[in-house]
């Protein structure tokens, strides 16, 4: 009979320490509210960081397109190609520590902003490859008819080129935006409270990593694991139309 009893002691004991461990981490004293806060801020710089990433990723890949067409702009692909050997050269945690402690250094400025900035100079290098990729993967013969029409370059990228390289660009982009959510968990080394940090603070104050890692992990995977489907979804669509 106390072999019995004991057994369900240390039964009720696991998981009392369980939900005692799971609430001192995420219900009392409303930690919760970090990990709201880290989503939403992982959120934010994802989204703006994506904007400002296709954005440059656009005008450096057309700039070296238009230079390897035309030989037109030579300065601009030269600036252009610099910016992405600098960028994928060097770690985006520096990129971030130069922008945010020397660019920005005697300037007050929203910590999150420097987060979308330096994300989104980052991912625009990575972009321009993605879209310079998409758009030689177009027939050459392609640039030659539209030129036959008499359409300008601009004209015939935005026409004829481009719509055709979308399909083999998503896949791609799709992929660096997975990335760049990921990679949001950089920002915790100039103190933005994204969902890393947001874990590392609960477990500061409660000295058990356990349910803050775990549940950050599993939100990582639940964003990731959308995006994949959705992403997935949207490239079926097209294949579809295009079929």
């Amino acid at each position: 009979m106390n072999s019995y009893m004991n057994f369900w002691d240390k039964i009720f004991n696991f998981f009392g320490g369980i939900w005692d461990s799971f609430y001192q981490s995420v219900i009392y004293d409303n930690r919760y509210e970090f990990i709201f806060e880290g989503l939403l801020n992982t959120i934010i710089i994802a989204i703006g960081a994506a904007i400002i990433g296709i954005v440059i990723g656009i005008v450096s890949a057309l700039i070296r397109n238009n230079h390897d067409m035309n030989g037109k702009m030579k300065i601009g692909n030269k600036l252009s190609k610099w910016y992405v050997d600098i960028i994928r050269g060097t770690p985006s945690i520096l990129q971030l520590m130069i922008i945010y402690y020397v660019i920005f250094k005697s300037v007050n400025i929203n910590i999150v902003i420097v987060g979308i900035l330096a994300f989104g100079i980052n991912s625009g290098a990575y972009v321009s490859e993605i879209i310079r990729a998409g758009i030689n993967s177009v027939d050459k013969g392609q640039f030659e008819a539209g030129y036959g029409l008499g359409l300008s370059y601009g004209k015939v990228m935005r026409y004829i080129i481009l719509p055709q390289a979308f399909k083999n660009i998503l896949p791609a982009m799709g992929n660096e935006f997975i990335t760049l959510v990921k990679e949001t968990a950089v920002g915790a080394y100039i103190g933005i409270v994204e969902l890393t940090k947001a874990s590392d603070i609960i477990a500061s104050r409660t000295y058990d990593y356990f349910f803050p890692l775990i549940i950050i992990a599993i939100i990582y995977f639940a964003i990731t694991l959308s995006l994949t489907k959705l992403f997935s979804r949207i490239e079926r669509r097209l294949n579809n139309v295009r079929s």
